[in-house]
């Protein structure tokens, strides 16, 4: 599996120093709010690439007042080996990546590593922008290929260009060609991964025996349809310049894309369902997600489920900790009181966390 088998904290968030030992069982963890129980779960999440779950700048995990930079090393197992990482920042700058003592870039975590999350701030993600659920769908098929951050960040790149050439209302076409030639192929392969992704979370909710309802999934765009091929983006984009000038921003390509979701059996729209058949269809996504990791690699990625008991009745809860020992899972899991977790019966590590004077403190109990 992908597993934690040791994880230190130095000067991170709440967190003066914790040290953690850990199995390869899920990990619950409990605590009154505030107590520095999602900082535990941020840190796991940076032996991903990004910027974590909290999408936090490195100069915002360093703990006050001290603000010295911040340090997270741990024990990393992967189905062929285990790895020595570290990551640090000091002074707020970027953070850096050591991987068996070795300088590396954040891309190279998630050749090593898969870490899948889902957080109270997602609740939201079927009733609100566009965007959130862009950047939900990209999480997920940066876990099938740590590659698509490279394409996203080019994309980004040559749109800003672009976009500054329209904002000054450039007309000349031979300034736009090159960025165009770059925004379609990264564009072309940031659709595609995103399409193979969502077929993937399909088939991997098709074939499972799960008690959380399967969500329909169509990714769509703005207006229009998303080109077939780099040639087609190419002609869009020349085809779209001047309603773009009019605009001063780029009006088509994969940034104008939305997932809709949809309650399969009842055939409800995801943003009409319940809070918690909202939360129920997010659960059983980052589940498929896992089981479709476990189908390519063999083994599951490590799961972060922050307070995901909020919405989930006893029955649901059970239902849920069955789901993630029968996959085999190190799911990192928090919640405010221990009873939280008696459904998992000893199957488990259980930590508490405590606040002591603008200090947490982790016992394992």
């Amino acid at each position: 599996m992908f597993a934690l088998t040791s994880l230190m904290l130095s000067h991170f968030r709440s967190h003066l120093r914790a040290e953690l030992r850990l199995d390869g069982r899920p990990v619950a963890i409990y605590g009154s709010n505030g107590a520095g129980k999602t900082n535990i779960l941020e840190a796991v999440s940076l032996f991903s690439p990004g910027r974590g779950l909290r999408r936090a700048s490195a100069a915002e995990m360093t703990r006050r007042p001290e603000a010295l930079g911040w340090k997270l090393s741990g024990v990393l197992q992967s189905p062929t080996q285990a790895y020595e990482i570290d990551t640090w920042s000091e002074g707020g700058a970027a953070r850096q990546v050591k991987i068996d003592n070795k300088s590396a870039n954040q891309i190279a975590l998630g050749q090593v590593a898969r870490v899948v999350w889902l957080v109270p701030t997602m609740d939201r993600l079927w009733i609100e922008g566009a965007e959130g659920r862009r950047r939900f769908l990209d999480r997920i098929v940066l876990s099938f290929d740590p590659s698509h951050a490279e394409a996203t960040l080019a994309y980004e790149r040559a749109m800003r260009e672009r976009n500054k050439l329209l904002k000054e209302n450039i007309r000349d076409a031979a300034w736009y060609r090159v960025l165009e030639a770059q925004m379609a192929e990264a564009g072309h392969a940031i659709h595609q991964n995103r399409t193979n992704a969502v077929d993937r979370l399909r088939l991997a909710q098709d074939d499972a025996k799960s008690a959380f309802p399967a969500a329909e999934l169509e990714l769509i765009q703005s207006e229009g349809s998303m080109p077939t091929s780099v040639a087609d983006f190419v002609t869009a984009l020349d085809e779209s310049r001047f309603r773009d000038l009019s605009a001063g921003r780029t009006l088509v390509g994969p940034h104008r894309s939305d997932l809709l979701g949809t309650y399969r059996t009842k055939g409800v729209a995801a943003r009409d369902c319940s809070t918690g058949e909202q939360k129920a269809l997010l659960v059983s996504l980052i589940l498929a997600n896992a089981r479709a990791l476990a189908e390519t690699h063999g083994v599951p990625p490590i799961l972060l489920l922050d307070e995901v008991a909020a919405h989930l009745d006893a029955d649901r809860r059970a239902v849920l900790y069955d789901e993630i020992c029968v996959l085999g899972t190190q799911a990192w899991m928090t919640g405010t009181g221990a009873e939280l977790f008696s459904e998992l019966h000893g199957r488990a590590q259980i930590l508490e966390v405590t606040d002591s004077h603008g200090i947490s403190e982790v016992s394992q109990i």
